[in-house]
């Protein structure tokens, strides 16, 4: 009798849009996990909550940190080979984009990644202000969302309250920054953990 070979367990990705090493991470993480035989659940967060709890700050604020972080941001772009220009407002709030991409994922998980790429690149590379209602909806319907539909589930209770359970959990899992990757239970921080997080699939730990 032939035994069953169980799937591995997919990847969890935390991700905040406002965070551009989100967006590197973003850009890579499911070719990444597929050349491990590997699936990725993406989950919208908000760095905002963090902060209150950890007591850090937006990187731009930081003092001495903040002017580094600005220049190794566009380093990174470079690294990682993707497009990638400063908004002219960052950091930006991130609700109404992370509520959207829980509204599409509840429906296609892969049309909710298309979005969550249109909306980073919306802001890392076009300067789009995607704290704006309107610039989310846009984004949205172009990824096929009724724009009227989403409009009034995302002046809601009921996906706002989701999002807040979305970030307790992460926060309950130790989630404080983006991206924050989970592998079978190993915490990854960073876009610049990419590297690790492949060596650790292909030798399954070390």
């Amino acid at each position: 009798m032939t035994e069953l070979v169980q799937p591995a367990a997919p990847i969890d990705f935390y991700f905040d849009f406002s965070s551009p090493y989100g967006y590197f991470a973003a850009e890579k993480i499911d070719a990444l996990a597929a050349r491990h035989g590997r699936t990725v659940l993406w989950h919208p967060f908000l760095l905002g909550v963090t902060f209150k709890v950890t007591g850090l700050a937006p990187l731009p604020t930081i003092p001495l940190k903040g002017a580094y972080s600005l220049h190794d941001i566009e380093r990174s772009a470079r690294y990682f080979g993707l497009p990638f220009r400063q908004p002219s407002v960052f950091p930006i709030p991130t609700q109404h984009a992370a509520r959207a991409f829980l509204w599409f994922n509840d429906r296609n998980p892969v049309r909710a990644k298309a979005f969550g790429l249109a909306a980073y690149r919306a802001y890392f590379v076009d300067d789009l202000n995607i704290s704006d209602l309107g610039t989310v909806l846009d984004l949205a319907s172009a990824q096929g969302a009724d724009r009227d539909e989403l409009s009034a589930v995302l002046a809601g209770t009921e996906i706002k309250a989701r999002l807040a359970a979305e970030v307790d959990l992460g926060l309950s899992r130790g989630v404080f920054g983006s991206p924050f990757v989970f592998v079978d239970g190993e915490a990854f921080w960073g876009a610049d953990r990419l590297p690790q997080l492949e060596r650790w699939l292909a030798e399954g730990g070390f």
